[in-house]
């Protein structure tokens, strides 16, 4: 990926500020954008825009390809005639500062439910539009949204639990049911509609404002996914549906049993058939909706952990060969050059990197993992590679302030090293990891805006194997001033992110 210096912020769009219950496509978004345009960002970068499933983590969702009709902003319904404005006022009681999901759920569905009763009673001005989507996005929409009214129609139970016809896609069985939920299926592609319309619209302003869109993609599909139900030959499942091997990663410091994650694996051999024309439609779905990908485990391409199905840990697993730069080179053929940032965390070997680097793919560095003993010196900012990305810590990570308060107290060299490092002696060591990000030679830095607004352990997005409680941080107006902008102003322009314009000099030579 061609880049040059830049910066940008870290924020998922759940985070974003609401009366609605959950940050969203609204006006509340393109304020943002302003921000980030006034704090001299060219970057936003965001987690997976699809819908959530168990646990309401982006990372585990019922489609590849489908976006979260939570963040449909009511605002821009009652814009476009969907709604009334006395639509808007009966807001339930809701926290202004963390997602309540649960509550975000039953109270936006009455309001789509509304939206959709005027859109099919009343000629609306979307309805050509509304045509043109479907048509062009039947490829995955058709599955999707069957897929989902049945789920609404067996109490959100996955498509392994329902009648043996429906989850093996017996054709007559099929259309049968797919009369039987007509209204249901549209819906379900209204909701789809509304949420392209309201994101292309928010990506626009963005881009017009030279602000790109860094999206994160997941290597694997969910079990419960239209995805796999749609496509079981091209997924390590049997023919009852049970998963024969699952994704993970194997034990380690932090993790004694691995991680089991638990997500069917890719019959690779199959996609490549077809020259991997299920990820050629993902990528090519992807770059409709945001300008860079980030790939989550990235080396998984290289190689992957496959462990047994039904396994209670991931310790008994096996190193297995990916597609590598087969898959990369049959996506570049089909979509030209890939604007993708490779997410090189974890168990990296020299074929990881040389994967990496064979289509100029930067890699990540993540401060937080940079200092004490037996951390990783690689991730030391003098060791930086010029085509790489800097964040001070992921949504995986506490927050930078959080995590160095707790390391202060601790029997161990990090906090004392990070110091030495920084020359910085201060109690708060947040904005001198920051700026010593930005003035790396990583061509991007990306700061979390936990980081930017300096706050502490109540604000971490996510405890990586842990249920409940994740995904709900978010930020309020009055956190961010004028003297918020001008900093991250002033430290792009002192750290040249974008490097400013300059005149080549020209002096007169003499025959």
């Amino acid at each position: 990926m061609n880049s040059n210096r830049k910066a940008g912020i870290l924020l998922h769009i759940t985070s974003l500020p609401s009366e609605y219950g959950i940050g969203d496509l609204g006006s509340n978004a393109y304020k943002f954008v302003d921000f980030l345009e006034s704090a001299g960002q060219k970057l936003w970068q965001i987690l997976p825009i699809s819908p959530t499933g168990y646990g309401d983590s982006p990372y585990s969702c019922f489609s590849a390809f489908a976006g979260n009709h939570l963040f449909i902003s009511p605002e821009m319904l009652y814009n476009d005639g969907l709604l009334e404005q006395n639509d808007l006022t009966e807001i339930p009681e809701i926290s202004k500062t963390k997602t309540e999901y649960n509550k975000v759920k039953e109270y936006k569905n009455k309001l789509f439910i509304k939206a959709f009763k005027n859109f099919t009673s009343n000629k609306n001005k979307l309805k050509n539009s509304f045509d043109s989507f479907c048509n062009e996005n039947s490829y995955w929409l058709d599955d999707y949204a069957y897929y989902m009214s049945l789920k609404d129609y067996h109490n959100q139970d996955e498509w392994s639990k329902w009648e043996e016809g429906l989850a093996k896609r017996d054709f007559g069985v099929l259309k049968i049911w797919s009369d039987k939920l007509g209204d249901e299926i549209y819906f379900h592609k209204f909701l789809q509609f509304l949420f392209t319309h309201q994101w292309c619209k928010l990506k626009k302003y963005a881009n017009i404002k030279d602000i790109k869109i860094v999206g994160d993609v997941s290597i694997f599909v969910a079990y419960d996914s239209s995805d796999l139900w749609g496509n079981k030959e091209l997924f390590t499942i049997d023919e009852n549906g049970k998963a024969i091997s699952v994704a993970g990663v194997p034990p380690d410091y932090f993790s004694p049993t691995g991680q089991l994650w638990g997500n069917p694996l890719y019959k690779w051999k199959e996609m490549e058939k077809d020259e991997f024309n299920w990820w050629v439609k993902r990528v090519r779905h992807q770059l409709k909706y945001i300008d860079i990908l980030r790939i989550d485990h990235f080396r998984g391409f290289d190689a992957y952990w496959e462990i047994p199905g039904g396994a209670p840990t991931a310790e008994k697993g096996r190193w297995v060969k990916g597609p590598g730069k087969k898959l990369f080179n049959a996506l570049k053929k089909q979509l030209g050059d890939l604007p993708i940032i490779a997410e090189d965390l974890g168990v990296i070997t020299k074929s990881v990197n040389d994967l990496r680097d064979k289509f100029n793919f930067p890699g990540m560095n993540i401060l937080q993992f940079a200092f004490g003993t037996g951390m990783e010196n690689k991730f030391l900012p003098h060791n930086f590679n010029k085509n790489s990305v800097v964040y001070t810590g992921t949504h995986d990570n506490d927050t930078t302030r959080g995590y160095f308060e707790k390391e202060k107290n601790k029997n161990n060299d990090i906090y004392k090293h990070t110091q030495d490092y920084l020359n910085f002696f201060g109690d708060d060591l947040t904005f001198e990891l920051i700026r010593t990000a930005y003035s790396s030679a990583a061509d991007i830095v990306i700061i979390p805006m936990q980081d930017v607004l300096n706050l502490g352990s109540e604000a971490r997005m996510n405890f990586p194997g842990t249920l409940g409680g994740n995904w709900v941080w978010r930020f309020t107006w009055d956190q961010i001033d004028e003297e918020l902008s001008s900093k991250y102003k002033r430290i792009t322009e002192l750290y040249e992110r974008p490097p400013q314009s300059r005149s080549d000099v020209e002096i007169k030579v003499e025959e």
